[in-house]
């Protein structure tokens, strides 16, 4: 009896001791499977994929990151992996678009006398620039670390959601110091408007007013050091004795101190797009300290987290660390817009207060509907309830739902109503939690109105806005090829919009609406010339344009966006069935398909789209309007060539090096076609809840699903040879169709394939 009494006595101490015991395990194994140690920060920063090195948290508003070049098509993330200069690190950096944009807030330290013109590639001596050599260069995700060589200055980055942290430590001895250039940007800007406070000896704050890519843009910046300064400042290039009292078009400041060999400067940097005092509160609140480590280890921790959505396990090296350099790439943007109290600047340029929710910027909506949306909806369900919020927040304050958001403007690039399939893709799958009468009533707007080309306040776009495809509604039932530009894309892309707006009709009850939409969903249809096999431009007369070549492109000047007549014509996602009996049954429509991955891939042109990349045959994977066709297969009865292709694809295409992409990342986009093809399933149809089956590359990977629940794929005899699925099943049952369901997903359970080389059997 004593010793039961004791027993029970103990009990909770017993408890206590086990669950610690096992939260102690978990940190460990936590520590042991960490994913960001697979990431490489430099795959896409070379070739074409316009990606940055730098460090930033998941979605942050900050990516603090070195800036290589400013001008070119390559300028766009800021860093070139081919270069061997570096001008400064800035604030914010795209990742991976087609378009520069951004570079706020250079900050460049230096030792000796300092040079206020940030000199040029060809000649680095000319300014602040330095030489560096990636020998001496490091990152993982959220720090980065590189010798400027000129100046012997190390440098460290890392960051918090809203604020970046620099050390620099200065090897030689003397003046040094740091140059903060205003007027620096990844793009030319079109409106310069600048200025700097000086608020004491170790703190300074600035406002940079520009127009690029997005034509009105306003931040602020708040910088504390923990060394005092003395500040001068430049205009145009010249030293003056007071700052101007009106904003400046070039606005310098150099900070100098004497540092003894060795020593450390730390620098801590808030930004806002609300104003100076959002700029000193996110600074605040998120660095409180001067702990540089305890910021990048918090920051490692946020990745760590991130990655751990998904675990896999096998597979070569190379294929983790390109699986996790996409699955972070595919967690950078869109970025947070919202201050830690939630203020913003909406697409009215007036200040707003969010509910205690995060507001977010750069929404690449032409790419990022086909796999990065979907995959968010898998693995982040809030987030893309957030996402769609300031959605159908920036549809108040501009007046239409936008096509490419950024920073607060529209820029009226690329074509089509992408926000349409992103919502309506989320509502299909259950995530609802936001304005559902709105979101629909915003879906039906964006389908009468066009904001191709518009980029303005959006105080101006509501006068701005031009009725959509007037050709494509009117009783011609097309939009003439002489009368507008890409008029195929176009077309094929608002039929897509239409079904998905259908889908969302259907549910809701609203029978005429969806009646309407799906007639109009049909309309790719009279772009379609059996003749040729392609769909075509048809000109205002009814003939089709002349002369004609698939293989013709001409850079956002012919009928096709980025692409040509081979890869447009399988833009039917939402009704392959009715593509297969337009070209005259699955025997043709099989024969086209093998045509197209088999073809030589020669393009036509003086003006060939530097987008048409990636080439197998005339498929083009560097680019999105191809991104599904891989797919089409399963819905003919030939999986296995859905699984040999999207093979083909990931271990040709993607590489673990700086060109390890075959185009632009575009906001995560190529990166989540491979975190899903990798995984085994596509987004094929997003808009539809249906997954279709690809290739799996690994022999197991776990999906940690929001509801705590796990979805498990293995894939059993699995090899680089042994590359076709014989065989699948879900939790025991087997599959009659390579398609599964998105509810099936987020039950958690297990899809289980048997792999086998068909090939070396027949």
């Amino acid at each position: 009896m004593k010793l039961t009494k004791i027993y029970f006595a103990y009990l909770p101490f017993l408890l206590i001791c086990i669950l610690s015991f096992n939260t102690i395990d978990f940190e460990i194994t936590k520590k042991l499977t960490d994913n960001t140690i697979h990431v490489n920060n430099f795959i896409g920063t070379g070739g074409h994929g316009h990606t940055f090195p730098g460090a930033t948290t998941p979605y942050g508003m900050v990516q603090l990151s070195p800036d290589t070049r400013t001008l070119g098509w390559d300028a766009c993330g800021g860093y070139h992996y081919s270069d061997n200069s570096i001008i400064g690190f800035s604030h914010t950096h795209l990742s991976g678009t087609g378009i520069s944009d951004l570079g706020d807030f250079l900050f460049m330290p230096f030792s000796g006398e300092a040079k206020v013109i940030p000199g040029t590639p060809e000649n680095p001596d000319s300014g602040y620039r330095s030489r560096f050599n990636h020998s001496n260069e490091n990152a993982s995700p959220g720090f980065y670390s590189v010798l400027l060589t000129d100046y012997n200055i190390e440098v460290a980055l890392t960051a918090t959601k809203r604020a970046g942290f620099h050390k620099y430590k200065f090897n030689k001895a003397g003046q040094s110091g740091v140059i903060i250039d205003l007027s620096h940007n990844i793009y030319e800007d079109r409106n310069p408007n600048h200025q700097f406070k000086l608020i004491s000896n170790t703190e300074i704050a600035g406002y940079k007013g520009s127009g690029g890519w997005a034509t009105k843009q306003d931040i602020y910046f708040n910088a504390k050091f923990n060394k005092p300064f003395s500040c001068t400042f430049f205009e145009n290039g010249k030293k003056i004795n007071e700052l101007p009292k009106v904003k400046s078009k070039h606005l310098v400041a150099v900070l100098t101190f004497n540092t003894s060999a060795g020593e450390e400067v730390l620098a801590k940097v808030g930004i806002s797009s609300v104003d100076y005092q959002g700029a000193k509160n996110n600074l605040e609140s998120e660095i409180n300290k001067w702990n540089f480590n305890k910021v990048k280890n918090e920051a490692h921790k946020s990745w760590q987290k991130e990655l751990s959505l998904i675990n896999v396990k096998g597979g070569s090296e190379n294929e983790k660390k390109i699986f996790y350099t996409a699955l972070y790439h595919t967690s950078i943007a869109p970025n947070i817009f919202s201050d830690v109290d939630f203020r913003y600047r909406g697409l009215d340029r007036e200040i707003h207060q969010s509910n205690k929710e995060n507001i977010y910027t750069v929404f690449s909506l032409w790419d990022t509907f086909r796999a990065y949306n979907p995959l968010k909806t898998i693995t982040d369900p809030n987030r893309t309830n957030e996402f769609i919020k300031t959605l159908l927040g920036q549809y108040s304050q501009g007046g239409v739902l936008p096509m490419w958001e950024l920073h607060g403007n529209y820029t009226g690039c690329m074509i089509g109503y992408h926000s349409v399939p992103v919502i309506v893709d989320a509502y299909k799958k259950g995530i609802v939690d936001f304005d559902i009468e709105k979101a629909y009533e915003a879906i039906i707007h964006a389908s009468k109105y066009d904001t191709i080309g518009v980029s303005f306040p959006s105080n101006e776009v509501k006068s701005l806005l031009m009725p959509k495809g007037k050709w494509f509604h009117s009783n011609e039932n097309y939009i003439p090829a002489d009368l507008e530009n890409e008029s195929v894309s176009k077309a094929l892309e608002y039929s897509y919009n239409d079904w998905c707006i259908a889908q969302m009709a259907k549910d809701l009850g609203k029978t005429k609406d969806y009646n309407l939409f799906m007639k109009r969903s049909k309309k790719y249809t009279q772009y379609y010339d059996s003749s040729t096999g392609f769909m075509r431009g048809k000109n205002s007369d009814g003939k089709w344009r002349e002369p004609f070549n698939p293989r013709f492109s001409r850079h956002r000047k012919d009928d096709y966006t980025e692409g040509n007549a081979y890869q447009w014509s399988w833009f039917v996602p939402h009704d392959v069935q009715g593509l297969i009996d337009l070209v005259g049954g699955e025997k043709i429509f099989i024969n086209k398909l093998d045509d197209l991955f088999s073809t030589s891939s020669e393009l036509v042109g003086k003006e060939v789209s530097g987008d048409i990349s990636g080439l197998i045959g005339q498929y083009a994977h560097g680019n999105e309007p191809s991104h599904h066709i891989t797919h089409l297969y399963n819905f003919v009865g030939q999986p296995w060539k859905t699984q040999d292709l999207v093979n083909k694809i990931m271990s040709e295409l993607y590489f673990n090096n700086p060109n390890g992409l075959a185009g632009n990342e575009d906001c995560g986009q190529m990166s989540a076609w491979y975190v899903l093809n990798a995984m085994g399933f596509y987004s094929f149809c997003p808009g539809s809840p249906y997954y279709s089956i690809g290739r799996p590359i690994f022999d197991e990977v776990e999906i940690n699903l929001p509801s705590g629940k796990t979805f498990t794929i293995k894939a059993n005899n699995n090899s680089k040879t042994n590359k076709y699925i014989v065989s699948a099943t879900l939790n025991g049952e087997k599959l009659s169709s390579p398609f599964f369901t998105h509810k099936q997903l987020v039950a958690g359970g297990t899809l289980e394939f048997d792999m086998k080389n068909e090939l070396a059997d027949n």
